[in-house]
């Protein structure tokens, strides 16, 4: 889409206009819609489609609203103090609606790994680091940061869980905002990369967890790369010996500060530790970004992608050998089995977990062929940047190395979305300075970011059947962790399971999904899961919760029918009691043998 309609600013000297104080109160008005609507939501969700099936129409009337003011905003003196104030409001406003949503709803964290990581935080405040435990304890920066933090500020855990996306995107998107600001001088495109951030943030990678702290920390490091220790960029000419010598010496830095530039080669040198410490995947994004942009010639520091691989090889040499030893890194490479693992094995289940999937692929086709438009009309123009295409593409460098559990094609989008969105602005904000979109044009753009919000709200949360708890579920696991003895089996249907939150290492967790992998048909899954319970030396408990049974319903694992006929049959066997149900929830106590 080509909007090329534009009208002239007047300077508004930072002057407070009617037109921001409208702009502040249909934020406040959209939000008190959104919380509104969210808060009727019952849990659980009843509807393979997520929560885009339940929540009521004041839902997307606020969205509506938000992007009207948002766009009605970008009109007007986008870089005066009154304006940067207003532009801020709203999109804190939009953080809250796209990622806040849940919180609304209910007070439980999305998710089991939520739990899980903060049952690994509070082991690691217990036992030290010990690699031998997991691979958790291989990668132990974030888990040691969180458990240091939990200690000092006396928060809640749980509280810390649920409210992690909304405080994990405000980061993303600090450091997104301090990226673009050395990467286009225009501040209506800065402000729509970080709308369009949000607009394209489907992947729900924002939870508790080491990969958005890595993803802040990637973010700034990249900051740092374009800003303080950038080089000046140079005309190409050719691979001549000379040059590569001065490649190797290192470019003319852009910043003219000495001490600046120090200072920012420090930090960097310190997160690319911290990064290689806290997380497996993002240490490999990393090294591809840093390459790429130094082999550019637009990085100062050129042996900074020397010192990130030698970092990189000796924290998987040493501390976090003890997990590659039986996981090597490359094992399941290829380009065939990234695809089957990332795209054809997801495009399954019920028809409303096929549409959520189908829509997720089209807003990532969406963005990326507007980023394509928009870099083909910056190459015409001779205005585009090397460097936001280098870092838009290098993260699909790594797809076709690891399938990283099916997931790898979501980190990849993930990592390209920030110079993804700054790309695309191209084509829909097509001018910099000090013209504005017209009327018409702003419409344009205000229809197709409610649009891209459908499509958002419906891919985040499209697994909102399994992964958003009632409180019957929470209530059921803690009662399971309290009577079953330390060492005893816990089994629960699935992973999307709320345990593990305190009792990390008191018990072995199990999952019928895991342990039947080959075939969950009753006939040959169930007498497997109670062999293995019977077989406990301290015993087993059984727990069959509804969001553990829709995720294996809804991804095609099993059907309902089957999933009753496996209940019934392990009901009846030997030393199987029930000892516990409500609502949601029943648990069956399997003594040993």
């Amino acid at each position: 889409m080509m909007i090329d309609e534009l009208e002239v600013t007047r300077p508004t000297g930072g002057r407070w206009q009617r037109r921001d104080v409208l702009c502040i109160v249909a934020g406040v008005v959209a939000l008190a819609l959104v919380v509104g609507a969210a808060s009727t939501v019952s849990v659980p969700v009843n509807s393979d489609l997520g929560l885009v099936a339940v929540l009521p129409y004041p839902f997307w009337i606020g969205v509506l609203i938000l992007n009207i003011a948002f766009f009605v905003a970008l009109r007007g003196d986008a870089d005066g103090p009154a304006r940067r104030l207003v532009m801020m409001s709203l999109l804190v406003v939009f953080v809250l609606v796209l990622f806040g949503t849940p919180i609304f709803v209910t007070d439980i964290p999305r998710g089991e790994v939520a739990f899980r990581h903060l049952g690994v935080s509070d082991a690691l405040s217990q036992v030290g680091v010990d690699p031998d435990i997991d691979a958790y304890f291989n990668w132990p920066g974030f888990f040691a940061l969180l458990a240091t933090m939990l200690a000092a500020t006396g928060l809640d855990p749980v509280t810390v869980a649920l409210w992690a996306p909304v405080v994990n995107v405000g980061l993303w998107l600090t450091a997104v905002g301090a990226a673009t600001r050395f990467l286009t001088s225009d501040p209506r495109r800065r402000w729509l990369v970080l709308w369009l951030f949000c607009l394209g943030n489907w992947q729900d990678q924002d939870y508790l967890s080491p990969q958005a702290f890595g993803f802040f920390l990637y973010l700034v490091l990249i900051a740092l790369l374009v800003g303080p220790l950038a080089a000046r960029p140079a005309p190409f000419r050719g691979f001549r010996r000379a040059d590569l010598a001065e490649w190797w010496r290192g470019r003319a830095p852009a910043d003219d500060r000495p001490g600046h530039r120090v200072g920012a080669l420090v930090v960097a040198l310190l997160l690319i530790v911290v990064i290689c410490a806290s997380h497996q995947l993002t240490p490999f994004m990393m090294l591809v970004a840093i390459t790429a942009l130094t082999l550019s010639g637009r990085v100062w520091p050129s042996r900074l992608p020397l010192i990130a691989g030698i970092v990189l090889v000796l924290w998987l040499v040493y501390p976090a050998s003890p997990y590659l030893v039986g996981h090597p890194p490359l094992e399941d490479a290829g380009l065939g089995a990234a695809i089957t693992s990332n795209v054809v094995d997801r495009v399954s289940g019920t028809p409303g977990h096929v549409v959520v999937v189908q829509l997720r692929v089209l807003l990532t086709i969406v963005l990326w062929s507007l980023a394509a438009a928009g870099a083909v009309r910056d190459w015409r123009r001779g205005r585009l940047d090397l460097r936001v295409i280098l870092l838009a593409f290098s993260p699909v460098l790594i797809f076709p190395v690891q399938m990283y559990g099916g997931e790898m094609l979501i980190r990849v989008s993930l990592f390209a979305l920030p110079f993804i969105a700054l790309q695309a602005c191209s084509i829909l904000l097509p001018t910099e300075g000090s013209a504005r979109p017209s009327s018409r044009a702003t419409g344009a753009l205000v229809l197709t970011c409610f649009l891209l919000a459908a499509l958002t709200v419906t891919g985040r949360f499209g697994n909102a059947q399994y992964d958003v708890f009632a409180d019957s579920e929470v209530a059921a696991m803690d009662a399971v962790e309290e009577m079953a003895p330390p060492d005893s089996a816990i089994i629960s249907a699935a992973h999307p399971t709320p345990w593990r939150e305190d009792a990390y290492l008191d018990h072995q967790y199990r999952t019928i999904e895991d342990l039947c992998r080959q075939d969950l048909t009753p006939a040959t899954c169930a007498p497997t899961v109670y062999e293995y319970a019977r077989r406990n030396a301290q015993g087993a408990y059984l727990v069959l919760m509804k969001s553990a049974e829709a995720s294996l319903v809804i991804q095609g694992d099993t059907t309902t029918p089957d999933f009753a006929e496996m209940e019934r049959w392990l009901r009846t066997q030997e030393g199987v009691q029930l000892s516990f149900r409500n609502a949601h929830v029943r648990v069956y106590e399997v003594v040993p043998e």
